[in-house]
């Protein structure tokens, strides 16, 4: 190429990228630590710290020691946390879910005492009590042969093994909704921040906002999960809280991964009914689904990388195909890039050490 060909090349971009101090300078995107929610798992007993295996470095904690982990995250940079219960017993009515003992309420007591300080977040569902593994109260369809249920007050039988179709049972919605309504409540008394309802039933967060204003808790908001796709990234979750479901899946009531206009609807409902920050669940694959509730409803999203992402990063970073560290980080980048002002990830701390050495 001749000199006089160089002459016209005005634009050129790289030069804004010769030196760290200059691509600091001209950064678009940018993480803060004020931005990271750390979901955690609390589970029965004491003194304990049970490894999750499809989840390297994560844990299932009891009360005790969950008190002292948010200490530590609180001390480490983290401002908030997202809390999962593990039943100590399930039945058919998820009654341990709204119990005054119940694991959360015991833990968010424990936590507020040891880090009072700290946001605490609590997930709203019903499917890690329920003796069949779904989000809400199940009804058999008559004649299907299913063995779940029986008359009220009988022992739960076992279901039948066999493969069966959504044909075969149902979630009631609406009977479903005063359970996760007693949930919220019972939350919020024992000292929750935040409610996070993630049970994708129709009319949740109107429900829930209800609840909570008619028992005095007007000033507590709600994050919904408004747009919770029946995702395969959530299988190493289920099996930290042990909830996948006995029978047939989720996808009656969560959302199909194929629609995005759903999506917004979906989010846009939840807002209607009260929604104080709306949540895309997963994020990676639905990056797409953050941008659009973001630039249709200008309120708070929340992005959420969940136990799937989470693991696929820590398999190939163990085998030497990916650096971990790096890897994470362009993944909150890209879900803070795409509108999300909310990132729920499982390197919550490791992010807010880095972010708070830079």
């Amino acid at each position: 190429m001749s000199p006089a060909r160089f002459d016209t090349l005005t634009n050129r971009p790289r030069r804004l990228r010769g030196s760290e101090a200059l691509r600091g300078l001209v950064r678009e995107t940018r993480l803060s630590a004020e931005q990271l929610v750390m979901p955690l798992f609390v589970r029965p007993g004491t003194r304990v710290r049970a490894p999750i295996p499809s989840m390297p470095g994560q844990f299932q904690l009891s009360v005790d020691a969950a008190a002292e982990e948010c200490r530590k995250l609180h001390e480490d940079g983290v401002p908030a946390v997202l809390l999962f219960g593990l039943a100590d017993r399930k039945d058919e009515r998820a009654s341990r879910a709204y119990a005054r003992d119940g694991i959360v309420q015991q833990a968010v007591g424990a936590i507020k005492r040891a880090a009072p300080d700290l946001f605490v977040i609590t997930d709203v569902c019903l499917c890690a009590y329920m003796s069949h593994g779904h989000c809400g109260v199940l009804k058999i369809v008559r004649g299907s042969g299913l063995g779940v249920g029986g008359k009220k007050g009988s022992k739960p039988r076992t279901p039948n093994p066999e493969p069966r179709t959504e044909k075969d049972f149902y979630i009631e919605n609406d009977a479903t909704l005063e359970l996760l309504a007693k949930t919220a409540v019972s939350y919020a008394g024992a000292g929750a921040d935040m409610v996070a309802p993630s049970d994708m039933m129709d009319g949740t967060v109107g429900c829930l906002r209800r609840a909570l204003d008619g028992a005095g808790f007007e000033r507590t908001p709600i994050m919904a999960y408004a747009a919770k796709f029946a995702s395969a990234f959530y299988g190493p979750f289920r099996d930290a809280v042990d909830s996948a479901p006995c029978i047939g899946d989720r996808r009656t009531y969560q959302m199909d991964p194929a629609n995005a206009e759903e999506a917004v609807r979906e989010a846009a409902l939840d807002v209607q009914q009260g929604a104080d920050v709306v949540m895309v669940k997963p994020a990676l694959a639905y990056l797409d689904i953050v941008r659009a509730v973001k630039e249709a409803l200008h309120v708070p999203v929340a992005a959420f990388n969940v136990s799937g992402e989470y693991a696929m990063v820590k398999a190939a970073s163990a085998r030497g195909w990916l650096p971990e560290a790096p890897t994470w980080m362009e993944m909150l980048l890209a879900m803070k890039r795409a509108g999300a002002d909310i990132l729920i990830t499982y390197w919550a701390r490791e992010a807010a050490k880095l972010l708070k050495k830079s």
